[in-house]
Parts: C-alpha cells; structure tokens; sequence
C-alpha cells in the first residue's frame, strides 16, 4: 500500500513564505528517497528537491536557495519550506516517493503565489 498526501498549499502574497507537508505514513514502507516537484500550467513536472533516508539532499535549479527540505524517516514525512516566493512559482506541488524500484505520487497541492 501507497499513500502520499500533501497538505500547506495556499495563496500566499509574492515575498511570502509556505511550508507544505507530505505524510506517507499510511504506506507499507518507508520511502528510500521523498521530494517534491512542481507543475506549472502547461509545463513540464520539475524537481524541486529531493531527501533520501540517510539525509542526502538535493536541490533543483528552480528553487535553490530559497527552499528547505527536511523528512522525519520514523513518521514517514517530509516536508519543504518555501521562502521568498514569487508569481513565477505558482504551481502544483506534488510529493515523490521512490523506493529504488517505482516513483509514486500525491495527488498535488496547488501554490498559489499573487497579491
């Protein structure tokens, strides 16, 4: 069984900040790598950030700098900070789990950066 479920998204003003959270607690198995991608309308699925079990992160281009990602392995969460935020960062956000076999999937949460 695999449950991936966002939560924290929102409207938030540019300059503002949002921490969104990923809870997989309800799978069968703790996820060796969790991250977190992003969507614009009409674009492509982007890597925002990634963290595997023994603490190794990454960043993608995109956010790097203003975004923390963090994972507690023994609640099977993670969860991304998000700084600084600008229009050009609207977008759903969905949380990845990999188990060095399959990518699963949330269903998304929807940033919404604007005044």
């Amino acid at each position: 069984q695999v449950r991936l479920v966002e939560s924290g998204g929102g409207l938030v003003q540019p300059g503002g900040s949002l921490r969104l959270s990923c809870d997989a607690s309800e799978s069968s198995f703790t996820f060796y790598k969790l991250g977190w991608y992003r969507q614009a309308p009409g674009k492509q699925r982007n890597l925002v950030a990634t963290i595997t079990m023994d603490g190794r992160i990454f960043y993608g281009d995109s956010m790097k700098g203003r975004v923390t990602i963090s994972r507690e392995n023994a609640k099977n969460m993670v969860d991304l900070q998000m700084n600084n935020l600008g229009p050009e960062d609207t977008a759903v956000y969905y949380c990845n789990g990999y188990d060095n076999e399959s990518d699963y999937w949330g269903q998304g949460t929807q940033v919404t950066v604007s005044s």
